[in-house]
């Protein structure tokens, strides 16, 4: 999930947004144009949707002076300060290095919240709003969901937290309460598709079915080999299922290329051979085995890509779930 800013995403902040995201922004321009914003706010959804993306464009709105038919107008003070990322009260609370091991941290931890709260309990320094954004929101632990709680209960005038979670069931029901959810779906396929072309995507029939429907996520297939990941990810488990592969070999190369897309792909391969059953049919990758065992390492393969969050070692993670994938004599 992450690349030189954190956060990998198909549309970046000054795209169009697509046409899925409009009515989530609708909703927003409302709010903020009669005066019922809340002070808090949950834009949660699967990743690749485009939800950060609608945030910036929503930020930028609400800091601007000189608004024009609700989007920043792009010219004035604080428009040029946002575009120089040096506005004062515009705040990010994002994954950052552990200060003592210069190491990527996993989570946000408790310290960092606690900063963002003391400087929302200051004065706006441009007399104007205070926009934070924690994301992703969902990496928060324990002690700092905790500590933004307090925030939450006792908010700010004129100051707005923005938390941007693809994972939103990892926060707090305490949490989830204290903000207005905006959820951004995955579209209707033909309206991805018409997206993907435009974006001149080749296949995208298969693309769009390799992500599970999530456009965002088979632009990022598309355009970062991740094609190529799966039909690799499909050979490699019909070789151990047959006995003709060595599950240590293979984890040692997952681990060190997407590991967490090439189990997003098995997860997607073996549950398009459930659904495929389940209307009579065989798909062109089925491991051969029985309903529950494939159900069974669907979800053990959605939980290790949690867990790869982690401090788990990568290649022995990945050696124990693939050795325990059950050989088929063919």
């Amino acid at each position: 999930m992450t690349d030189e800013e954190t956060i990998v995403t198909a549309i970046a902040p000054g795209d169009p947004l697509p046409a899925w995201c409009e009515p989530a922004w609708s909703l927003l321009a409302a709010r903020a144009a009669n005066g019922t914003l809340p002070h808090a706010l949950l834009v949660c959804g699967p990743g690749g949707l485009g939800k950060r993306a609608l945030i910036e464009m929503f930020v930028r709105a609400r800091l601007c002076e000189t608004p024009k038919s609700g989007h920043a107008c792009g010219s004035c003070r604080t428009c040029k300060l946002l575009a120089a990322g040096t506005h004062p009260d515009r705040m990010r609370v994002k994954l950052e290095p552990n200060p003592k091991t210069g190491v990527m941290r996993k989570e946000i931890v408790v310290d960092q919240i606690r900063e963002l709260s003391a400087r929302l309990a200051m004065s706006s320094q441009l007399n104007g709003w205070q926009v934070a954004a924690i994301d992703p929101a969902d990496a928060m632990n324990v002690a700092a969901q905790n500590a933004l709680l307090k925030t939450l209960e006792e908010p700010t005038e004129a100051s707005l937290i923005v938390l941007v979670a693809d994972q939103p069931w990892r926060l707090s029901a305490t949490i989830r309460s204290r903000c207005q959810r905006i959820d951004i779906v995955v579209p209707p396929p033909n309206e991805a598709l018409t997206w993907l072309e435009t974006r001149g995507v080749e296949s995208a029939d298969a693309v769009l079915a390799a992500a599970g429907g999530n456009p965002g996520q088979a632009w990022l297939l598309a355009k970062r080999g991740g094609m190529q990941r799966r039909q690799e990810v499909a050979r490699d488990l019909l070789a151990l299922v047959a006995g003709r592969a060595d599950a240590r070999a293979i984890g040692r190369t997952w681990a060190g290329d997407e590991p967490q897309q090439r189990l997003e792909q098995a997860a997607r391969l073996l549950g398009g051979a459930l659904r495929a059953r389940a209307h009579g049919e065989r798909a062109r990758f089925d491991p051969g085995w029985n309903d529950e065992t494939v159900a069974e390492r669907v979800a053990a393969a959605n939980r290790l890509r949690m867990l790869l969050n982690g401090p788990l070692r990568g290649d022995l993670a990945l050696f124990d779930w693939l050795n325990g994938l059950p050989a088929v004599s063919r």
